[in-house]
Parts: structure tokens; C-alpha cells; sequence
């Protein structure tokens, strides 16, 4: 089940984090992989970790917030793979800064980023889409676009706003056989995340909110991401799907 052989997948900020648990869950199903992530970073770990499943893999330079550089990175993965099936729109920032003193530049980054760098991305694939009938789309949201979280209201904000941009796109693209979903994880084991519970004060407050009393991995976002991009999710669109551990229904 859930197998991607002969699809393409692109996943924007896909070098490290849950980013590259996505990449890894897509190549393991089968799926040709474009990384892309902001230029000069390090993706030779990702890039590992799909090839390893001997699927095609390449990586693209892009700040999704730059439109031109979106424009010409798409056009780039079209011309290396003939196409994108799956688009999983994943960048994404969090500054935790307290919305009475954050600036409106910091605010104005995060959707940016985390907003309109997954409509820049869509716009370039969805007519492709349409002309094969085929297509997922996919928004790495969060836990945060149901419930509020400290010193994160900007990121509260962006991410509230990618869940009702999926279910627009949901909406508008029904008809051509295109799906468009959300995955909403919880606070997820990467790099930065351990540094962060290293703080007690923190690591006692996502043990206690979280039911399952640990963090999610990547592959566990990849892995729901994998079954969002699948022909047995085909009558999946508009959804959220949850991958916190029980965070949101307490």
C-alpha cells in the first residue's frame, strides 16, 4: 500500500528536520525526490537518504519566498523529471517571539515563508496537475493551527492561515482529481528541537501535554505525508491530519 513508483515529489525545505523525514518516507515509497531548500545549505544527508531507495534525487536552491527563485527552481525540477505529482509545501520558520514586541518584519517574514511560500510553489505545478488530472498537495501545518502555543502567536497565525489555504485549493481543484491536504505534527526530534529540551522547563511541558509523553520523529510525519500523497488517499482532500500524539484532543 500507499507505494509512489513513477511519481515525483517535491518537498521545500527538505534538507534536514521533517523535511528529510518526508523526503525519506516519499523515496521509500517509490517516488523520484526534489530537495529543495534555501541556497548554501547542506542536503548531502538527504540526498543520501532518498537514493539509498534507488529513486532519482536531485537538489534545488530555493527561498520559497522568492518568487523568481521559486519560478526557476520549478521550471528546473519540470525539466529534470517531466513533471511534479506531489508537491509537499514544508518550509517553514518560528521565531517564538512575543506578539506585543515581535516587528513587522519578523511578522511579515513568517508568512512569508510559511504562507505564501507554499502558494508560490503550488501555482507553478497546479496546471500540470490539472492537464493529467493527478495531483497532491500537501502542507506541513501544526498542532499549532488548532491550539495556541507560548510566545508563538505569528506562527499560530501562518499556520491557521495554511490550513484555510489547503482548504481553498481543496475546494477549487476537487474537480480535476487533485488533492490538497494538511499534516499537523507536534514538536518533532530534530537538531533543534533536542538543543530545546535540554531546557527542563521545556521538556517538562511538552512531556506533560503531550499523552504520549515523547516527541514525534520525522519519519512518523513522513510516513502520514507518504499516505497523503498515495492512490488510497484519493478521496482524502481538505483534511488535517493530526500527527501529535494527543496533544489536541485533551
Amino acid at each position: 500500500m500507499f507505494e509512489l513508483n513513477g511519481k515525483v515529489a517535491v518537498v521545500t525545505g527538505g534538507a534536514a528536520g521533517i523535511g528529510r523525514g518526508l523526503v525519506k518516507c516519499l523515496a521509500a515509497q517509490g517516488a523520484d525526490v526534489a530537495i529543495c531548500d534555501l541556497p548554501g545549505v547542506n542536503a548531502e544527508d538527504a540526498i543520501k537518504d532518498a537514493a539509498a531507495y534507488g529513486v532519482r534525487v536531485i537538489f534545488v536552491e530555493m527561498d520559497v519566498a522568492n518568487e523568481e527563485m521559486v519560478i526557476s527552481g520549478m521550471k528546473k525540477i519540470e525539466e529534470v523529471f517531466g513533471k511534479v505529482d506531489i508537491l509537499c509545501c514544508n518550509a517553514g520558520i518560528n521565531t517564538c517571539e512575543n506578539t506585543a514586541t515581535i516587528s513587522c518584519d519578523s511578522w511579515d517574514r513568517h508568512f512569508d515563508i510559511n504562507v505564501r511560500g507554499g502558494l508560490l510553489p503550488m501555482r507553478q505545478v497546479i496546471e500540470g496537475m490539472k492537464e493529467r488530472g493527478f495531483g497532491r498537495i500537501i502542507f506541513t501545518a501544526s498542532q499549532a493551527s488548532i491550539v495556541g502555543r507560548p510566545n508563538s502567536a505569528a506562527y499560530c497565525a501562518t499556520k491557521g492561515a495554511v490550513v484555510a489555504l489547503a482548504r481553498g485549493l481543496a475546494l477549487d481543484y476537487a474537480q480535476y482529481g487533485i488533492t490538497v491536504n494538511c499534516v499537523a505534527p507536534t514538536f518533532v526530534l530534530t537538531d533543534i528541537s533536542r538543543k530545546r529540551m535540554e531546557d527542563p522547563n521545556f521538556r517538562e511541558f511538552v512531556n506533560n501535554m503531550i499523552p504520549m509523553h515523547r516527541l514525534a520523529t520525522p519519519e512518523e510525519v513522513g510516513s502520514a505525508v507518504a499516505f497523503l500523497a498515495s492512490e488510497e488517499a484519493s478521496m482524502t482532500t481538505g483534511s488535517v491530519l493530526m500527527v501529535d500524539g494527543g496533544w489536541t484532543v485533551q
